[in-house]
């Protein structure tokens, strides 16, 4: 008897990760064959232009799989309109009658397993396998919900992931950005140039902001998109108080979280591919990034210019003598009307009779807030309370 594994998902891009971790469960499993299934739709793109279609995912993943035997690639979810998984768990079943089936999963597919269409046929029809990929403190919840699909009759095997840890969502990010080749098989990654997908031949500079926009917001979480909003309508509001200029404004609030989407060993992978050389401070505490790295994407990839670029650079630690468009980043960033912290409503006041005041308060907000955390305080936002201090005392 044969051990047939089925690894579905939609590969878009499919990455070492894939590859790799495909390769662990084929040799942790015994499997004589592993199976990549890509899917036709592709639910929650990251951007609306330049994915992949079923049939580029199909090429790619046979381009990635063309060295090892053992790993093959097929067409029978890609071409239909729509296909569940119990149907292709039974398609196999027929087409290999006697050998084993195992359904190969990410460990986040577990967790909603049962509220998929008849589930009931694949555990009674395939042997489900998991590639843990998370959290250690996901692992309790894995081992629950194994126990109680093994509880219904199911045969539940959980896997280690020893492989690069980034999705196919995050990739696409980096990939927009100019970065994240390394994580390609290289055959992939000169397919992806040569027919210019993930927007890796895209021209961003200057657009203008109706075009901007949707770009931008679709290269965030769908949960930040109301606080980038939020902050550069605030950002607008407070350059027009202020006299400062309303477009660079509104630009540097679109952009100040481009990059926040990436989690931070990514922030370090966007770093090393623009260059950048960092401090002790940001190597260890990697999630403070995003504001770096967001300066350099709005300068590299969008052409902004060096004032929006040092405001979206400056806006989660601030620094000494900070301009007006810096200061007005920093406090709309802290302001906007989706925020709901302690001490908010008074930095709001303060932010149109007193910028200076309000980043202040803002900088001793966050000081006082890392303090009970028992975090470190960076550099810049110790420079930048001194200055205004001493320029308070002169």
């Amino acid at each position: 008897m044969a051990k047939i594994g089925i690894y579905g998902g939609s590969f878009d891009p499919p990455h070492i990760g894939h590859i790799r971790g495909a390769k662990a469960a084929v040799q942790a499993l015994g499997l004589d064959t592993l199976v990549f299934m890509p899917i036709r739709e592709v639910q929650g793109k990251l951007l609306s232009e330049g994915t992949g279609t079923p049939e580029d995912r199909l090429r790619m993943l046979r381009l990635a799989t063309e060295e090892d035997p053992q790993l093959q690639v097929s067409d029978w979810e890609a071409t239909k309109e729509s296909c569940r998984t119990w149907e292709t768990v039974v398609h196999f079943r027929e087409l290999y009658p006697g050998d084993e089936i195992v359904l190969l999963l990410g460990s986040d597919l577990l967790f909603g397993l049962h509220t998929w269409k008849r589930v009931d046929v694949l555990l009674r029809d395939a042997h489900i396998a998991v590639l843990r990929r998370g959290t250690r403190g996901e692992a309790a919840r894995l081992e629950e919900t194994a126990a109680r699909l093994r509880a219904e009759g199911g045969r539940v095997t959980l896997l280690d992931n020893p492989v690069e840890q980034i999705s196919s969502t995050q990739l696409r990010r980096l990939l927009a950005f100019g970065a994240g080749w390394e994580f390609l098989p290289p055959n992939v990654a000169q397919y992806i140039r040569d027919r210019g997908l993930y927007n890796v031949k895209a021209d961003w500079k200057r657009l203008p902001m109706e075009q901007l926009e949707p770009i931008v917001l679709s290269l965030l979480k769908p949960d930040r998109v109301k606080h980038v909003l939020g902050c550069r309508d605030t950002a607008v509001e407070l350059a027009r108080c202020w006299g400062a200029d309303e477009e660079d404004a509104a630009r540097a609030g679109l952009l100040h979280d481009i990059t926040k989407a990436l989690d931070g060993p990514l922030q370090l992978t966007l770093c090393d591919a623009y260059g950048r050389m960092l401090s002790d401070f940001s190597r260890r505490y990697p999630k403070t990034l995003h504001a770096l790295t967001g300066s350099l994407v709005a300068e590299r990839i969008f052409g902004e210019n060096e004032q929006v670029v040092s405001a979206i650079c400056h806006h989660t630690t601030g620094k000494a003598d900070m301009s007006l468009l810096e200061t007005i980043i920093y406090v709309a960033d802290y302001m906007e009307p989706n925020r709901d912290i302690p001490g908010v409503e008074r930095l709001r006041e303060l932010a149109f009779t007193d910028i200076r005041a309000a980043l202040k308060l803002g900088l001793e907000m966050t000081l006082e807030h890392l303090k009970r955390q028992g975090s470190e305080v960076s550099p810049g936002s110790r420079e930048a309370l001194a200055w205004l201090n001493e320029r308070k005392e002169r």
